[in-house]
C-alpha cells in the first residue's frame, strides 16, 4: 500500500515540477499535440471506413439474409472500431514519446539537473536513441497485445470476465505505461528494456500506483497531451530514487540543506535491483 500511495505522489509531483516550470510545460505540449492531431485523423478513417472494411473482408456473407448480414457486419465492425480504440490507447505514450524524443530528454535533463547532482547523458546520437526507442516500444507493443488478446479472451467468463479481468488490464496497462515513461530517464543511464522491466518489477506496486492512474485520465486524450509533460517529470523522480541517481548523502527522500524541491516517496535501495517476485510482464 505504502508503494501505491508513494507512485501516486510521484505523479503529483511530477505535475508540480512541470507547473512550476511553465516554459517546460509549454515546450512539452508540442509532441502531444502532433500525436493528437496524428491519431484525431486516423480514427476519423477508421469510423468513416469501417463499414466498408468489414464489407470487403467478408465477401463470403453477402448473399446472407436479412437480419444476419446486417448483425454479422455490425458486430465485426464494432469490433474493428474497439480494436481501433484499444490501439490507440496503449500506444499514444509510445508514439508520443516516440515523436517528442528531443524535448522530452530535454525535459529530464532539466529536471534532474534542478533537483541538483549528476544529469546523466547515455553519449549517444539522438537516431541511435530514436532508434533504441522505437525498438524497445514494438518489443512492448508485442508484449501488450499478447495480454490484450488474453485478457479479451478472459473476458467472455461471465462474471470475472466483467470485473476481475477489467482491473487486470488497468494494472497491466499501468504497468506498461510506466514503463514506457520512465524509459525517457533511463534510456539517459543507458539501462536497457529488459533491465528497466527488472528494475520495475521489484517495485510493481510503485509501478502500478504511478501508472494505472496515467492509464484512467489518458483514456481521454486531451487529458493525456496536458499531462504527458507532469509524466515525464514525474518518471525522471521516481527514477532519480530508483536508481539512487540523486547525488544525495541524506536520508531517503530528504532533499538537500537549502534546496526545495517536490515532495517525494522514500528512496529505493540503490539501483532497485533484488530478486523480483513473479510479475505478469
Amino acid at each position: 500500500m505504502r508503494d501505491l500511495v508513494g507512485g501516486f505522489r510521484y505523479l503529483l509531483a511530477g505535475q508540480g515540477w512541470v507547473f512550476r516550470n511553465g516554459r517546460w510545460l509549454g515546450f512539452g505540449l508540442l509532441p502531444g499535440l502532433v500525436s493528437l492531431l496524428l491519431y484525431a485523423a486516423a480514427l476519423t478513417g477508421l469510423f468513416y471506413g469501417a463499414d466498408d472494411f468489414t464489407a470487403w473482408a467478408t465477401p463470403f456473407a453477402s448473399d446472407w439474409s436479412s437480419p444476419w448480414l446486417g448483425l454479422f457486419r455490425g458486430f465485426l465492425t464494432a469490433l474493428v472500431i474497439s480494436l481501433g480504440l484499444f490501439l490507440t490507447v496503449i500506444t499514444f505514450t509510445a508514439v508520443t514519446l516516440l515523436v517528442g524524443q528531443p524535448f522530452y530528454e530535454s525535459l529530464s535533463e532539466q529536471v534532474d539537473r534542478s533537483e541538483g547532482g549528476e544529469v546523466p547523458e547515455s553519449g549517444r546520437s539522438l537516431w541511435e536513441d530514436l532508434w533504441i526507442s522505437a525498438r524497445d516500444s514494438l518489443r512492448l507493443l508485442v508484449r501488450v497485445l499478447l495480454y490484450g488478446v488474453l485478457l479479451f479472451a478472459l473476458g467472455f467468463i461471465p462474471v470475472v470476465g466483467q470485473s476481475v479481468v477489467p482491473a487486470i488490464g488497468f494494472c497491466v496497462s499501468g504497468f506498461f505505461l510506466t514503463q514506457e515513461l520512465t524509459s525517457v530517464a533511463l534510456q539517459r543511464r543507458r539501462v536497457d528494456l529488459d533491465e528497466q522491466l527488472a528494475l520495475l518489477r521489484g517495485r510493481r506496486a510503485l509501478a502500478l500506483g504511478f501508472g494505472v492512474p496515467l492509464v484512467l485520465v489518458f483514456l481521454i486524450p486531451l487529458v493525456a497531451v496536458f499531462l504527458m509533460p507532469g509524466a515525464v517529470a514525474g518518471a525522471t523522480l521516481m527514477v532519480r530514487d530508483l536508481t539512487g541517481a540523486d547525488g544525495s548523502a541524506d536520508g531517503p527522500g530528504e532533499e538537500p540543506e537549502g534546496e526545495a524541491g517536490p515532495e517525494r516517496p522514500a528512496r529505493a535501495p540503490a539501483g532497485g535491483f533484488g530478486p523480483p517476485p513473479p510479475s505478469f510482464p
